[in-house]
């Protein structure tokens, strides 16, 4: 009888064929759609901001990789990726040097100085955001607006107008030219579509929409985080917006929700393991995300709530992880 020699490794045992190049460019093709329509929106001068991102997202990627003595690994288009979605969170009047600031820190300082791609414990494009909002508000807190085939006009975000006293009772009508001091706002319609004042890639929901079914569609991300984070906004808007079904919808086409709900909360190495814990993180930044836009000063809560619920991460893994198999429980 023959001998058999088995191979033991270590875990994991069942592998996949998709590679990290695979995926973040499964997250370029969902992020296109938002692309086009911020093209669209606020005309071809974005790509100008998108690709100041990029290439600094990209630089400093290299940079810090000969700088550390890493291989380089930019062609996973993983600093791509960062370097989109921190466009998207910015307002297409952004400076090009702030953008550039933006990229460096998101790649340099979270991504890098904690171990490079997958060790980073919150979304580096948001965090950047964080930082670039603290540092400049005004610019940042600054949204043009746009109507097809007419020149840009500086005008209130639709939670801008929300947090100056709008109820979700009325509505705040906006057109190209001036926004009406009436007690309306905006409509469902253009919310969707993104017809709105806001930042790059926030604005049309039904885009972002679009490129979030492809990910599920391609098992780039789950639909539990997305699901659980928009729909505890929608709910809790119309707990508290007086039961009012306008502001249920509101409040879940409006800002950066859909945007960060599905491309930044669902990041791999800043979001739960396990399918209770994703939840649970749905949850928590829906809540926070709540809380935020009626009882706190700033009119978006989208950014915070999803960075303080990375930094809730480890601990949300270590009560949802399952016990593993034969582990003996040890003596106090």
């Amino acid at each position: 009888m023959s001998s058999m020699i088995f191979r033991v490794s270590s875990s994991p045992h069942i592998r996949s064929n998709e590679s990290t190049q695979r995926i973040m460019l499964d997250v370029i093709i969902a992020l296109i759609p938002a692309l086009l329509a911020a093209i669209y929106f606020f005309g071809v001068k974005v790509l100008t901001v998108v690709l100041i991102s990029v290439v600094f997202a990209v630089a400093t990627e290299y940079a810090m990789q000969k700088i550390l003595n890493r291989p380089i690994t930019i062609n996973d288009l993983s600093a791509v990726v960062t370097g989109l979605l921190l466009a998207y969170n910015v307002p297409p009047t952004a400076p090009w040097w702030m953008v550039a600031i933006g990229s460096i820190f998101a790649i340099a300082i979270v991504k890098h100085c904690f171990g490079g791609l997958g060790h980073n414990f919150m979304n580096p494009a948001l965090a950047a955001r964080a930082v670039l909002l603290a540092s400049w508000p005004v610019r940042m807190s600054s949204a043009a607006f746009v109507s097809p085939g007419v020149n840009a006009v500086t005008a209130a975000t639709p939670l801008s107008l929300f947090k100056a006293g709008a109820g979700c009772g009325n509505r705040i009508v906006i057109t190209s030219a001036t926004v009406a001091t009436s007690d309306t706002l905006t409509s469902l319609w253009d919310l969707f579509i993104g017809n709105i004042g806001g930042c790059i890639g926030e604005t049309s929901a039904l885009a972002l929409l679009i490129g979030g079914l492809y990910l599920i569609y391609r098992g780039v991300i789950s639909y539990r985080i997305p699901l659980t984070y928009i729909g505890t906004v929608g709910i809790l808007s119309y707990i508290l917006g007086g039961f009012h079904v306008y502001c249920f919808t509101f409040h879940m086409l409006a800002g950066g929700l859909f945007l960060g709900a599905i491309f930044m909360a669902t990041d791999y190495s800043s979001s739960p393991l396990t399918a209770k814990g994703q939840i649970i993180m749905g949850l928590g930044a829906g809540l926070l995300t709540v809380l935020i836009r009626f009882f706190g000063a700033y009119p978006e809560g989208v950014s915070y709530s999803i960075l303080l619920m990375n930094v809730a991460t480890p601990l949300i893994d270590r009560f949802t992880i399952p016990r593993k198999f034969g582990e003996v429980k040890k003596s106090a």
